[in-house]
């Protein structure tokens, strides 16, 4: 049995947030990417973007599924688009900012 089988049968998902500054997600498959604007990542039910200010990984647990963000969250949004984020800087772009 894969990996992501694995936890589509084992984890629940759930999201918690905290006064708006400490998220707990689980039901993690991967974290895509993130930076201190926003969090990319998979889950059991779907892609997820959260975006904020001075946002941080706190923990990561790909074993339990499990991820700890903190900083102020100004949106989260589940994607429809078949887990493609549509990115409109390019990565050069971001590096030479």
């Amino acid at each position: 049995m894969d990996r992501t089988s694995e936890l589509g049968n084992n984890f629940n998902h759930a999201i918690s947030i905290n006064e708006r500054k400490n998220v707990l997600i689980t039901g993690v498959k991967k974290l895509e990417n993130f930076d201190s604007k926003e969090f990319f990542l998979e889950s059991i039910m779907g892609y997820i973007l959260i975006k904020g200010e001075g946002l941080e990984l706190i923990k990561l647990d790909t074993f339990q599924g499990t991820l700890s963000i903190k900083g102020k969250v100004n949106s989260m949004n589940y994607l429809e688009s078949g887990g493609k984020k549509v990115n409109k800087e390019s990565m050069l772009s971001k590096l030479f900012k």
